[in-house]
């Protein structure tokens, strides 16, 4: 067994903030002087450094100086064969699908090409802080089995599955039900709970999904009721309008995946723009996971999630956040805080009454506003609620992966340090309160060069030069 420490600045999350209105620091734990004790990748123990300095005499202590010590970002979103083509000019979902992203993700049923887009994917997202993610693959077996290979190398947590498609896409780049279904018995048990790993169902979405393709998933779901199921959802109008087409016996988006079970726990569904309030409601009873992905749904166009309905405390959904890059323009989770704020800013506008009194909902409007701790608590613990894998990290609690981001305040644009000495006159936070203050302008000023160093299980993966 080996045993080491880490000592700094730490902040992290013990409850959900929309949970503690107007008193949301009571959710959030921080410990200016803090030490966090790792045995073999797991923690063991964490709290002020001198309570526990004295109880672990001789370990080897790191001493990560001026930083803000948070648990590693999740990913809740994104597309790994996508990595090549982020930030593709000018055209909504359906069009752009087809002239930037299919002709990519076909290069990766060649392995060599595969293999390079995985080591860069990975790269990029611990650059960005991000440990863990939810990711899209392709409709080649390839380019998943080389991701959890690489993903297993850097022991890195990764939920992900082969992507299902029969139709609406290039004739070489779909593939049959029958072939989705073998191909993924196959990764799953090569591949599920395997080191940490975990497998995803994956039909892409039900535009794309025949009836048959979507009773392969429900069977492999029955088959194997511990793994995720990771699809889109209502994204977009033509795409949302071309899905009733599509299964004309479906009254709304959602009931396309619930006529084949595939709605429940560990289900989580990107987007959800075009949500209905009916929508909201059997998600949230069902357990199911709606992942927001603010930059996405900017850059293409898309819409406004509704953040305050998602967040609704009567129907309740969980939630976690997404980068959904290349439909998002940035790997960084930072910068995904950065749109959701804004995003949720502008619905706070149109319900606060301004604009239209009868739409007005006082209530819906401040869940909207996205704080510092709401931010932070959605890309961490609550990004690992909303993926059912809060059991394994998203926090510093003791038994749980040990895996953080050391955060530089004061790195990014070069106003960043000068503004934030309007905080705290020497750059380091004495309170929660300047921690989380702090932490807003990290995401609201800076960017992924606030990044200073990646750690995975305990191990320093990612150092910024």
């Amino acid at each position: 067994m080996s045993t080491i420490g880490i000592r700094g600045t730490f902040f992290d999350f013990v409850d959900d903030p929309w949970k503690h209105l107007g008193k949301e620091q009571e959710a959030a734990r921080f410990h200016q002087d803090g030490l966090l004790v790792v045995t073999d990748g797991i923690i063991r123990e964490f709290g002020a450094y001198d309570t526990l300095a004295a109880a672990h005499p001789g370990i080897a202590i790191t001493h990560i100086k001026d930083r803000i010590i948070v648990p590693g970002f999740i990913d809740g979103h994104i597309h790994l064969p996508q990595t090549r083509v982020l930030g593709a000019y000018g055209e909504q979902l359906l069009p752009w699908l087809q002239m930037s992203i299919y002709p990519e993700e076909i290069k990766y049923k060649d392995r060599n090409y595969a293999r390079e887009g995985v080591k860069r994917f990975l790269d990029a997202l611990l650059a960005a802080g991000t440990t863990t993610c939810q990711a899209f693959t392709s409709s080649s077996p390839v380019a998943t089995e080389e991701l959890f290979e690489e993903a297993g190398r850097r022991n890195m947590r990764v939920i992900s599955g082969l992507t299902g498609i029969d139709r609406n896409a290039p004739a070489d780049f779909i593939d049959t039900p029958e072939n989705f279904y073998r191909d993924s018995k196959r990764l799953i048990a090569q591949y599920h709970n395997k080191g940490r790993n975990l497998y995803a169902i994956t039909p892409r979405f039900a535009f794309g999904a025949s009836p048959d393709l979507l009773k392969a998933c429900q069977r492999l779901k029955q088959e194997h009721p511990d793994c995720w199921v990771n699809t889109h959802i209502s994204e977009n109008p033509a795409e949302c309008r071309g899905v009733l087409i599509e299964h004309p016996d479906c009254q709304d988006y959602l009931g396309v995946y619930e006529k084949f079970g595939l709605v429940g726990p560990k289900f989580s569904g990107g987007h959800g723009v075009y949500l209905t309030n009916s929508e909201f409601r059997r998600m949230s009873k069902s357990g199911a996971a709606v992942v927001f992905c603010p930059c996405s749904n900017l850059f293409l166009g898309s819409g406004l999630f509704r953040l305050g309905r998602a967040t609704d405390p009567e129907h309740r959904v969980k939630m976690s956040f997404g980068t959904d890059m290349g439909g998002g323009n940035r790997f960084s989770m930072l910068n995904v805080l950065d749109d959701a704020y804004k995003v949720g800013m502008c619905n706070n506008t149109m319900l606060d009454g301004s604009i239209d009194p009868v739409r007005m909902d006082v209530a819906e409007a401040e869940r909207n506003k996205l704080s510092p701790y709401r931010g932070f608590w959605s890309v961490t613990l609550g990004g690992a609620e909303g993926l059912y894998i809060d059991d394994k990290l998203g926090n510093f609690q003791p038994g749980k992966e040990a895996d953080f981001v050391a955060l530089d305040v004061n790195a990014g644009p070069l106003a960043q340090a000068w503004h934030q000495s309007l905080i705290a006159e020497d750059g380091r936070p004495h309170t929660v309160e300047q921690a989380a203050n702090l932490l807003f302008s990290v995401m609201m000023v800076g960017d992924d060069r606030c990044v200073d160093e990646t750690w995975v299980m305990g191990k320093r993966l990612y150092k910024k030069n």
